[in-house]
């Protein structure tokens, strides 16, 4: 309890408590040092007025006779300072003792406010930080050791209750790093109210972890409804002022591990709608959920097969013209009229598009499993 009386918080003491007396106030440490005073030149000197007052714990009165027997005291009244019973430091008041005794006890429980309210403020903040902690631990292993529940127990976070992940992105820009963290302090608050139950890290300057609450009143996971609940927040953000940002909903997962993968599908869900639909500011598992999954393959063996018979065709197809008439006939269902529409073109031209890709990539666009090794390519063609 006794780091909470610092330097700085025993000067606020004395800047508060002399707006009320018309007296020097010092502020003694539990080991009866001034750490804060009116008169800034007696910072650092021991009170021996202060170390009979911590000694006996009580209001110790210094008249002129006895100022004149102890080492760098002057007339006045030292008052125990107290928090929960635990005297941790003093509070001296320079002058008469007899007139200062109608003021001293008020001063004293002034101070002694100022202490819980410090106390309050850094208890919530440890909390918050041990909060960040917890998520971050959450969202990098897929295996939980006994001393993070304990953790978690501790901060009355129920590990048991399904969430799913969210990132949330922030365009800081060219700010720099107060700026920054401006932003995501702001980003934090609005996260917090009213959805008081989401549990928030900030991961880097630019990206922030929501962990909310996945099943809905009826124990039920409803995408429907976090989907609007990001509508919302984006409503929200909008109106609070020119912070910019994108948010990606990831998938739910039940089972251990779950935290993790369903932050790591909403960090590839960012990737992969950022670079597909860049005008866009939300993104959802749902709608990306292929290439999000193929993401996952991406520099091995596997990417490199799928992608050989699509590589066959770029190397012959200078224009693109076969690449961007096979997209469209995927993108059409596969519907020769539908894609010949979209093309502006005949379906006799479509038809002989078509053959043609069949030569250059040696697939059969007429076995299902050939279109889809030939849909996947591109799928994978177009990530990130």
């Amino acid at each position: 309890m006794t780091d909470h009386l610092d330097a700085r918080l025993a000067q606020d003491i004395v800047a508060r408590t002399m707006q009320i007396i018309d007296s020097n106030v010092n502020v003694m440490d539990a080991r009866g040092r001034i750490i804060g005073s009116g008169n800034r030149e007696r910072i650092g000197e021991l009170h021996e007025g202060a170390l009979l007052a911590l000694s006996q714990g009580r209001i110790v009165d210094i008249d002129d006779g006895v100022a004149r027997h102890l080492h760098g005291v002057r007339p006045g009244i030292n008052l125990p300072m107290r928090i929960d019973g635990e005297i941790v430091g003093v509070i001296g008041l320079t002058g008469d003792p007899v007139r200062l005794r109608h003021y001293g006890e008020l001063v004293c429980m002034t101070a002694e406010m100022m202490l819980e309210q410090a106390r309050l403020l850094h208890m919530l903040a440890q909390d918050s930080r041990l909060r960040e902690e917890l998520v971050l631990n959450l969202i990098r292993s897929e295996t939980l050791p006994p001393t993070l529940t304990e953790w978690a127990q501790r901060l009355g976070i129920d590990l048991n209750q399904p969430r799913v992940a969210a990132v949330v992105e922030v365009d800081s820009g060219q700010l720099g790093v107060d700026s920054a963290m401006a932003e995501l302090q702001q980003l934090q608050t609005l996260l917090t109210t009213p959805e008081r139950d989401n549990l928030i890290a900030i991961v880097s300057l630019t990206e922030v972890v929501v962990l909310k609450p996945a099943l809905n009143a009826h124990g039920r996971y409803d995408a429907g409804d976090h989907r609007r609940r990001v509508g919302m927040l984006m409503a929200r953000m909008k109106e609070r002022g020119n912070l910019r940002m994108r948010i990606a909903l990831g998938n739910y997962f039940t089972g251990a591990g779950s935290i993790a993968r369903s932050y790591r599908t909403a960090q590839t869900t960012m990737l992969v709608g950022k670079q597909r639909m860049p005008e866009q500011r939300s993104y959802f598992y749902q709608d990306l959920m292929l290439p999000v999954l193929l993401d996952s393959l991406r520099g091995g063996w596997q990417a490199n097969e799928l992608a050989s018979p699509l590589a066959k065709l770029k190397s012959m197809d200078n224009n693109g013209l076969l690449r961007r008439t096979l997209q469209t006939w995927f993108s059409n269902n596969v519907h020769a009229s539908a894609t010949a529409k979209a093309l502006y073109i005949h379906r006799n031209t479509l038809e002989y598009r078509l053959n043609r890709i069949s030569e250059l990539t040696g697939l059969n666009l007429s076995q299902f499993d050939d279109r889809l090794l030939l849909y996947v390519a591109l799928q994978l063609d177009e990530q990130p």
